[in-house]
């Protein structure tokens, strides 16, 4: 049996966004994927609750947020270390929680990353453009949540005691991505221009770089030395993948995310492998950034053995709720 229930939200946080994992086909249109800049985490909340994948989620930057729900309901929150409060008791972070009726759920004081995910069991309604909930302000699309609206989801899922918030519901093979202080470690390939960059692939091993303060979910601009090509010319804009490293005129890096524009007449010295570009979505400013070369068979072997991850988990999941009678959430025809 389906019910509607409706969450109240009394802080808002200072950027918190209806959140999918992104467009199909869109790019051929024009439009950026777009999407949460944190994949793993906004998959791994959903699995976690019992949804799809790519049902939509909340992606929560910075501040305090909080809502009230007016029924029970099964979350998880994921994403860089933060406070995670059910009712005034500590819950943990990457694990399905049950919150009753009338709870107060609070997510704030994050740490390290910039960015939370939050999950419900079952379907949250939301406008979409292009099939997908997630924003494109250039499109007028901004999805953005304020203190006072309210979230509506769409669950099978009823009512179950969960007496002590901060004890685990279920023991599971979750894959928890290290996100701690200090500096990071990027795992690069080759990109099409560095053959004209003499040196760089060099410099950027050796070197650190920082996360600047103009970066957005277009790009992070990174400060650090640079090379730039030589004897290339103008370059004829072409097509660009999400991870792209360029080398603009100013002496910077830009890594390209998910709301990057899809042609630029850049030269791209690397890529960022696609394992490593969630790590990304939680670069703030002030984050520093090493490079580390790998070749195309280590990217790939990394991206299978993430995905071999999520495969465990989606498993354990469906028999945990299973064994317990919790329903699965079955995406929308």
């Amino acid at each position: 049996m389906k019910r509607l229930v409706t969450l109240t939200i009394a802080e808002a946080g200072w950027l918190s966004t209806y959140q999918d994992l992104g467009r199909q086909n869109s790019e051929a249109l024009g439009v950026p994927s777009g999407g949460a800049a944190d994949q793993h985490s906004a998959t791994v909340a959903n699995i976690l609750v019992g949804n799809p994948r790519d049902a939509a989620c909340i992606e929560i930057m910075g501040g305090r947020f909080s809502f009230i729900p007016d029924s029970d309901i099964l979350i998880a929150v994921t994403g860089t270390p933060a406070e995670f409060n059910v009712a005034g008791c500590v819950a943990p972070l990457w694990t399905p929680t049950r919150v009753p009726a009338g709870a107060k759920v609070t997510i704030s004081k994050a740490v390290e990353g910039v960015r939370s995910y939050l999950s419900v069991a079952g379907m949250i309604n939301s406008d979409r453009f292009m099939g997908s909930c997630a924003p494109d302000a250039r499109m007028g699309f901004a999805q953005k949540l304020s203190v006072g609206e309210t979230i509506t989801v769409v669950t099978a899922n009823s009512g179950y005691s969960h007496a002590y918030f901060d004890q685990t519901l279920f023991r599971l093979p979750v894959p928890i991505p290290n996100i701690s202080s200090g500096i990071w470690t990027v795992d690069v390939v080759d990109g099409p221009e560095m053959a004209a960059t003499p040196g760089i692939r060099e410099l950027m091993a050796s070197s650190m770089y920082t996360v600047g303060g103009r970066s957005d979910h277009v790009g992070l601009r990174l400060d650090g030395p640079v090379l730039h090509p030589r004897g290339l010319g103008e370059i004829v804009s072409h097509g660009v993948p999400v991870g792209a490293i360029e080398i603009p005129h100013s002496d910077e890096l830009i890594i390209l995310g998910r709301y990057r524009t899809l042609t630029a007449g850049y030269p791209i010295v690397a890529f960022v492998t696609t394992a490593a570009q969630s790590m990304l979505g939680q670069a703030g400013p002030g984050r520093r950034l090493i490079f580390n070369w790998v070749r195309h068979d280590e990217a790939i072997r990394a991206l299978r053995y993430r995905e071999h991850e999520l495969n465990v988990l989606e498993d354990a999941v469906r028999n945990a709720f299973t064994a317990a009678g919790l329903p699965m959430t079955v995406a929308a025809a």
